[in-house]
């Protein structure tokens, strides 16, 4: 997806994100989820994820699979 393509998302800011410009942003369109750091949002592409890719990933979030040690 070209910058102007992803420019068009509905992006949603994650609530947990800082106010230090750290903020983790997610669209959502009919085949993809896309996810941007929004400080990096002119410089660099969304990731991009078919949705039964963002549902596993969720669930493992979910689960703590992906907490930090400690």
């Amino acid at each position: 997806m070209t910058e102007p393509e992803h420019a068009r998302l509905m992006w949603h800011k994650s609530s947990a994100s800082g106010a230090s410009g750290d903020c983790v942003e997610v669209a959502i369109e009919a085949g993809s989820v896309y996810v941007r750091n929004s400080r990096h949002a002119e410089d660099a592409p969304p990731l991009e994820f078919r949705h039964d890719e963002w549902a596993a990933f969720l669930t493992g979030v979910r689960k703590g699979e992906f907490d930090l040690p400690g």
